[in-house]
């Protein structure tokens, strides 16, 4: 027996007027009967949806454009530097060289700051919303050109290799759409004996928006070249030793780099450095103006595609007046279920599956979803806060200061209709209080990630096979977002909803099991 059903009127007029009476008030809206919800309920959880989705991105966009002004006060920087007299200081390093140092710093910490709001848009996927599709029909949307990976990074510069941590499967690409190699596969022979063979080495290749749109066209998609990866790549380099050197999965634990660093103005950053390419990268005669190059168009890419998306969510835009525009009850449930869609197949499929257990059970560390950041623990944050904001209609903003507390609300959406509210008014408080349970148990745990890593254990370090247990909080978290997709799949039953709202197809991940292999 279904717990929710539909009331049985339609929507004909405004909001909050469409079932019933006229009336402005939402509890008006409920029927007597408490098994049913009104069209005008679903409504408001639409309209809150759409909110919280142009919030995001919004705050996505700023924060992109913000990192894009940071690569080119680098840029300058870099230029500063190349032209300058040196003038020594006390502390034997020329003012320009330490600009030079701090402008890179602050372009590292602004793609920090980028992610942050961007990991929380994430449960808009899966549901050919703005993102994931620019006609609401098909799959065309540029969220490959924007999120995409594992980064194929020997197509982009030069790498390190071996046969563990940085072997073919992890650095390499089966074929590629940039001209290097004849657009044919980068294996680690290949990038080894063609250190130079890349886009970087390749001074015949333009780097220009039309290259960067050649992105994840092989058929595994390795062959990443834009997006937020592919800035990453290039601001930090390869994850590598103390000394420069691959690591092999068994010496992650002794090669962190965590201390926290200052820039010239004595602000401390909190963050694990990841990969540290070194600085003469970018002001080396040969190839230093092209990896600057890079930097600013896929900068600037990355903020024309994410303004795109923002704008498709914006009042009066098409895709928003279609998806809060509800004409009957099957409708009403045709657009719950893309809402549930996406906070389901993210849970399971997306999060737990492609972006944790792949890499847990294999101890990969090229297949951690921020592998040279070591940024990986606000991913998974940020994309599980995201569900969340989903449930209960509402954003809070985002971290500016990397410190774990959000400090920026300009686009908060804090008054919002959720689908909490919608089984509140259905009466239906057991399935609501399993998936606040089921938020509250994944909440704790991927905090338990994010303390982790701030304590100097990235995420590369605690899928490591020493110490990968059932007490390991990316085990515990894998499992806690499982159990959180069968309660969104109850909601959707409920619902009487017949669609799979935690897509099967979304990965080959057992995630009931965290050791089983993909």
């Amino acid at each position: 027996m279904k717990l929710l059903r539909l009331a049985a009127c339609i929507a004909t007029a405004s909001l909050m007027t469409a079932c019933g009476g006229g009336s402005s008030s939402s509890s008006d809206d409920v029927n007597a009967d408490d098994s049913s919800i009104t069209i005008s309920a679903v409504e408001q959880v639409l309209e809150t949806n759409a909110d919280i989705a142009y919030a995001v991105y919004s705050d996505s966009v700023s924060t992109a454009a913000d990192l894009q002004t940071a690569i080119s006060n680098f840029a300058n920087a870099v230029a500063a530097y190349k032209t300058s007299t040196i003038t020594m200081t006390a502390a034997g390093v020329s003012t320009e060289y330490q600009a030079m140092q701090d402008a890179l710093l602050a372009a590292k910490k602004a793609w920090l700051v980028a992610r942050e709001p961007y990991g929380q848009s994430e449960v808009y996927r899966f549901r050919l919303s703005p993102i994931d599709s620019t006609n609401y029909e098909n799959e065309d949307g540029p969220e490959g050109d924007i999120n995409a990976w594992p980064l194929g990074e020997a197509l982009i510069d030069y790498v390190q290799t071996n046969t563990s941590d940085f072997d073919t499967d992890q650095i390499g690409v089966t074929a590629n759409s940039a001209g290097i190699n004849g657009n044919g596969a980068i294996d680690k022979t290949y990038a080894d004996s063609n250190p130079s063979d890349n886009i970087i080495g390749n001074t015949n290749v333009t780097i220009d928006a039309d290259l960067l749109a050649n992105t994840a066209t092989a058929d595994d998609e390795h062959d990443v070249i834009a997006g937020y990866h592919a800035i990453e790549f290039l601001l930090w380099g390869q994850d590598l030793n103390d000394e420069a050197g691959t690591t092999d999965g068994t010496d992650r634990d002794e090669a962190v780099k965590t201390e926290a660093v200052r820039d010239k103005a004595g602000t401390t950053y909190p963050f694990a450095a990841g990969g540290e390419r070194p600085l003469s990268d970018f002001y080396e005669t040969t190839y230093g103006d092209r990896r600057l190059t890079y930097l600013k168009v896929a900068a600037k890419k990355l903020v024309d595609d994410l303004t795109s998306v923002r704008n498709g969510w914006a009042e009066g835009a098409d895709y928003r007046e279609a998806f809060t525009s509800v004409a009957d009850e099957d409708d009403a449930l045709q657009k719950l279920t893309e809402i549930l869609t996406g906070m389901g197949t993210l849970s399971e499929g997306e999060l737990a599956g492609e972006r944790m257990q792949i890499a847990f059970a294999s101890n990969s560390q090229e297949d951690e979803h921020s592998c040279f950041s070591d940024n990986t623990h606000r991913d998974i944050a940020m994309d599980a806060l995201g569900v969340a904001n989903s449930y209960y209609g509402e954003y809070a903003g985002y971290d500016s200061d990397l410190n774990g507390v959000v400090d920026v609300t300009t686009h908060a959406v804090t008054d919002g209709y959720g689908l909490d509210d919608l089984l509140a008014a259905a009466g239906e408080t057991t399935l609501a209080a399993s998936m606040v349970s089921a938020l509250t148990a994944t909440q704790e745990n991927y905090e338990a990630i994010d303390d982790e890593a701030r304590k100097g254990r990235p995420f590369d370090v605690l899928i490591m096979d020493a110490n990968r247990n059932s007490d390991n909080p990316v085990y515990k978290t894998i499992v806690s977002l499982n159990a959180q997709s069968q309660v969104i799949a109850d909601i959707a039953e409920a619902l009487d909803i017949d669609a799979d709202v935690v897509d099967p197809e979304a990965s080959e991940c057992d995630t009931s099991n965290p050791d089983a292999e993909c």
